[in-house]
């Protein structure tokens, strides 16, 4: 396993471009290549903190764009109008409430991450678990056509998962961003196309503890 550089190229990078956070560069990566937000669109961004893909989101969305931001911690950086931020627990959110700030959403991102134990088969499941409550908000909120961008460890329980998100995409891409940390077990899925309108329909689900934003 490669040593942990906290302040790698892309850490200085994103303080160069005043990005809260190193990670903006791996939604950067997928933008620039498959151009899923587009001028004008609704975007909703799950595990949000600290905030840089809110701000990149909120750059490629334009003025007449929308941003929503949800997480458990309070943000530090101050955004438009545009961008609206949720202090809620992605666990317990009800998806017909984000149905009050946009009918539907063209892209749902997640880069929401189990607090690790490192124990590998543990922080697997309780990633997959995550990135399928994402999954769940996304098939309730996002359009026809719409796509989807989550991170997700691989391990037992991920294959299925892929199973799913293939069900309810037209195209699905496995991809590693160069951001990523060479030693990190994390992936992340691209779905574009979906299947089918937006359900709105509240999904009960047993919250999972420990959880903690993904921005590394």
């Amino acid at each position: 396993m490669g040593r942990y550089k906290p302040k790698d190229f892309y850490f200085k990078k994103a303080k160069r471009h005043k990005y809260v956070a190193r990670s903006v560069y791996k939604l950067e990566e997928i933008q620039k290549k498959y151009r899923i937000i587009k001028p004008g669109a609704r975007v909703l961004d799950l595990g949000c903190y600290p905030g840089s893909w809110l701000q990149y989101a909120e750059e490629k969305v334009g003025t007449r764009g929308l941003v929503i931001g949800v997480d458990l911690k309070e943000l530090k950086k101050e955004f438009s109008p545009r961008v609206i931020f949720l202090k809620q627990d992605v666990n317990e959110l009800d998806p017909a409430l984000l149905k009050k700030y946009s009918p539907v959403f063209d892209v749902v991102l997640s880069d929401m991450a189990p607090a690790t134990t490192g124990i590998g088969f543990v922080d697997s499941t309780r990633s997959v678990y995550l990135a399928d409550r994402a999954l769940g908000i996304a098939i309730a909120v996002l359009k026809k056509g719409g796509s989807f961008f989550c991170k997700v460890f691989e391990g037992e329980d991920f294959p299925e998962f892929l199973k799913k998100v293939r069900g309810e995409f037209d195209r699905v891409k496995i991809i590693k961003p160069k951001a990523s940390r060479k030693d990190s077990r994390e992936i992340y899925l691209l779905g574009t196309g979906k299947k089918s309108q937006p359900s709105w329909k509240k999904e009960e689900d047993t919250p999972c503890q420990d959880i903690q934003s993904g921005a590394l």
